[in-house]
């Protein structure tokens, strides 16, 4: 993490820089383990190797030649990208050196940022900004009712199909609810769903980003979200000196990628 300071008093010294970078690996939906894996590096971008097709093995006759079979390896490039966040505070309350006013501060640059990745995530929004499970052209295609939980069933059995297990649903919190009032039985009012937060086993993990009637089956292995290392919060007072105020600024990189669009299901609700 990289800390940078000029003339700003009492606000946010390091070791409060976490209470940014904290709130969004532990909230920011390409962060949560049930959803992608993350991977930290300090490069510009990464490169994941993909296996498109295994080495071959077949049966052979005692003493009889083997014969080789290289695998077909791919590569996918995951650059990431800067998401910045910049708040204006009154040196009144950058000289405060309170907790309370460090996570103030703190708790609104997280938030922002945590937007910002989610719609990133879930969206495909134009760039700088890295592409997210919207703009993905050969994930698997469902489409089933919220009469019951068979649609997610179908999700869990075509994402096997590819080899994967789907680790987590992602759904709006409107979709979300109408899953959660789902009855055993007309006329019951016992719950079909035991937990509201989890389908069939699975974390139902719910944003007001995600696009409402859609919802993602994924498999965590097979997500990737790459953080550069060199995080930056810089606080200076030069910019705003004449109405004696103090900028804070939070930067950070990251960038997702999908080596097997296959395993990931877009259910569409009806």
């Amino acid at each position: 993490m990289t800390f940078l300071e000029s003339a700003a008093g009492g606000i946010l010294p390091t070791e409060y820089a976490e209470l940014i970078t904290k709130p969004v690996t532990a909230q920011a939906l390409a962060f949560n383990p049930a959803l992608a894996t993350v991977v930290n590096t300090g490069s510009k971008e990464l490169q994941v190797p993909i296996l498109n097709s295994d080495a071959g093995a077949a049966w052979v006759a005692e003493g009889a030649e083997i014969t080789p079979d290289d695998p077909s390896i791919g590569e996918l490039t995951i650059t990431p990208r800067k998401v910045a966040g910049l708040t204006i505070i009154s040196s009144e309350l950058a000289k405060d050196s309170s907790p309370a006013a460090q996570e103030l501060v703190g708790q609104g640059l997280a938030r922002s940022i945590i937007n910002q990745i989610n719609a990133a995530f879930l969206g495909d929004l134009a760039a700088p900004a890295p592409k997210g499970l919207e703009s993905l052209q050969n994930v698997t295609e469902l489409t089933g009712s919220l009469a019951n939980l068979d649609v997610f069933a179908e999700s869990i059995a075509a994402a096997e199909d590819e080899d994967a297990q789907i680790s987590g649903f992602i759904a709006h919190p409107s979709d979300a609810l109408l899953l959660a009032k789902l009855k055993e039985a007309t006329g019951s009012n016992k719950t079909l769903m035991e937990d509201a937060r989890t389908i069939l086993g699975r974390p139902l993990i719910v944003s007001p980003k995600a696009i409402p009637g859609t919802v993602y089956g994924v498999a965590a292995p097979r997500i990737i979200t790459v953080l550069r290392e060199d995080v930056e919060i810089a606080v200076s007072a030069d910019s705003h000196f004449t109405s004696d105020r103090v900028a804070i600024r939070a930067t950070l990189r990251v960038g997702f990628g999908f080596p097997d669009e296959a395993s990931i299901t877009r259910i569409t609700l009806s």
